[in-house]
């Protein structure tokens, strides 16, 4: 993604969440850093994202397409992400997308329900941490179908594809994010 366009994608979100005002930490770095902060307190799971994910962020170009993906999407997931109610976000990299051939310039030429579906079925109500995740034997999404979690650290979908949990209970006001090697899917596309 270019700086032009990265500046625009910001840009763009920062001003869909500007009214939310939230705020907290950034626990985890994928890149093997022990811990963070963010300058911005208490941020939402959007405002995290947008924050970690920008030049200079301690995720910098790791979710270009996980947040393309959200602004070509109905504009009510970026909403629900940015309320007040708990979330739990299994965030995928730039490397999972890449896996199906899909990258910031790509992932809105998929069909608008599809990407809503594969969206929302990277996302459960409420706050689960690391423990919570990896206790439970399923996991059920916004999407309306599960994600199946293993205590290896691993996270399977309902195509049996499964990718491991590489980042755990990174804090946001309204729930927590997980970064995940691999897109889940609720069904084949």
């Amino acid at each position: 993604m270019s700086f032009k366009t990265k500046l625009v994608t910001t840009v763009a979100i920062g001003s869909l969440v500007a009214l939310v005002g939230c705020g907290g930490t950034l626990e985890d770095d994928p890149r093997g850093s022990s811990s963070s902060s963010l300058a911005a307190a208490s941020p939402s799971i959007v405002e995290l994202a947008l924050a970690a994910n920008a030049e200079g962020g301690d995720y910098e170009g790791l979710f270009d397409t996980l947040i393309a993906g959200l602004l070509a999407a109905d504009p009510s997931i970026i909403e629900k992400l940015s309320n007040k109610g708990q979330y739990t976000v299994f965030a995928p990299t730039d490397d999972a997308f890449g896996k199906l051939g899909l990258t910031p310039d790509t992932i809105g030429e998929l069909d608008k329900k599809l990407l809503a579906d594969v969206l929302l079925y990277h996302v459960a109500n409420g706050r689960r941490y690391a423990a919570d995740v990896l206790d439970a034997d399923r996991i059920r999404t916004l999407q309306k179908g599960f994600v199946f979690p293993s205590s290896d650290g691993t996270l399977t979908d309902n195509l049996g594809n499964t990718g491991k949990i590489l980042v755990t209970d990174v804090e946001a006001t309204n729930g927590v994010i997980h970064a995940i090697d691999l897109v889940v899917l609720p069904y084949a596309p």
